[in-house]
């Protein structure tokens, strides 16, 4: 009788143990789940190109908007309205003109691509500067053509240890935490 009483005594204890245990428990998560009113007001742009992360490797975009020497590609950029195709996961492959390179081009060239009804022709000429992949100056050296972001194949030519993408040599190459940034002497103009 005796041994029947204590496992009743404990049962009872472990039932009120359970019990308030479930109700701290209950309680903590009312606590965390509470509500925050959301922001009525839009943001201006939105997307992942517009998301702030300073503890990331750099993505393409970010390098680009980050360089003195990129400043007319990613105004061509932002005109074409693509920011978010270049943050994508990747990996991505970008043949990024110099200012120069975008200086070079007729005059008036730039002027007239940036205009918003051209924004069509400057969305396929940029994609044109993009593919998919990661590959390393060394790596591109194996190929022949590379299959563009436009649908367009541009030709890869191979003089000694210089690589050149579609007339464009590559001048510098810039790891990126979604593909690399090959930076180019040219603009890559696709034939249509």
């Amino acid at each position: 009788m005796k041994t029947t009483t204590n496992l009743k005594f404990l049962f009872t204890i472990c039932l009120v143990v359970l019990f308030v245990s479930c109700k701290d428990n209950k309680n903590n998560t009312q606590e965390e789940n509470v509500a925050v009113p959301a922001s009525t007001e839009a943001p201006e742009k939105q997307g992942q190109a517009f998301i702030e992360d300073d503890g990331s490797t750099p993505n393409v975009l970010q390098i680009a908007i980050g360089s003195p020497d990129h400043t007319t590609l990613v105004a061509a950029v932002q005109a074409a309205h693509l920011e978010n195709s270049l943050v994508n996961a990747g990996p991505l492959m970008v043949f990024a003109p110099t200012n120069e390179a975008f200086d070079a081009l007729p005059a008036g060239t730039v002027d007239d691509l940036l205009k918003p009804e051209n924004e069509d022709a400057l969305a396929n000429i940029l994609k044109y500067h993009v593919t998919p992949g990661n590959y390393s100056q060394d790596f591109l050296k194996k190929f022949k053509k590379l299959g563009q972001a436009n649908g367009q194949d541009v030709a890869i030519v191979v003089e000694g240890d210089d690589v050149y993408v579609g007339g464009a040599k590559i001048i510098a190459s810039i790891p990126a935490g979604n593909g690399i940034v090959h930076v180019v002497d040219k603009v890559i103009l696709p034939a249509n």
